[in-house]
């Protein structure tokens, strides 16, 4: 972190003992100078950090409920750039998540702890909304038609397809 700002000649700033590097010192600057200016800083930003997914099998969703609102409340870019299954692709409604064209996303509905055993049906529509307010609009309406009737297995899907149902696209 920086300790200091120096004004140096013909006007430009200089970070004192910062040891960072001239990209850092473009964020930061235009960090302190835009609230000065009255103008506002675009959240991404201010984004902590960068995660990106290349292999990512899911898990438990109320694992993940948790780590979407550890990475929601620090501002971390989520770029999936591989293999993202099951809960993994609740990342897909984070504001800050975006999605490689050559993804592969694997959507299945909920299901019990154990492999092939249903939930009851008012778990299975609760579980299911949850997964699906996770989703943008559009991936969220084919979950709920489609994509959650396969309990045994996935439905692949390109990050392709999923930018042209709505997903944020990889720059």
């Amino acid at each position: 972190m920086f300790t200091y700002l120096n004004l140096r000649e013909r006007g430009s700033f200089r970070f004192a003992k910062s040891g960072l590097s001239r990209i850092t010192h473009a964020v930061m600057f235009v960090a302190l100078a835009l609230p000065m200016a009255g103008l506002a800083l675009p959240k991404v930003a201010l984004s902590q950090s960068v995660s990106v997914i290349r292999q990512d099998s899911g898990g438990s969703v109320e694992t993940r409920l948790r780590q979407i609102a550890q990475l929601r409340k620090a501002g971390t870019r989520i770029e999936i750039r591989g293999q993202c299954q099951s809960a993994c692709t609740m990342f897909l409604g984070l504001p800050n998540a975006c999605v490689a064209r050559s993804s592969r996303l694997g959507f299945h509905g909920p299901q019990s702890q154990y492999y092939g055993i249903s939930l009851p049906p008012d778990d299975f529509e609760y579980w299911s909304r949850v997964m699906a307010d996770h989703y943008p609009q559009d991936i969220r309406a084919w979950f709920m038609d489609e994509a959650r009737q396969t309990t045994m297995g996935l439905i692949t899907i390109t990050g392709a397809d999923a930018i042209k149902m709505g997903a944020r696209a990889c720059g």
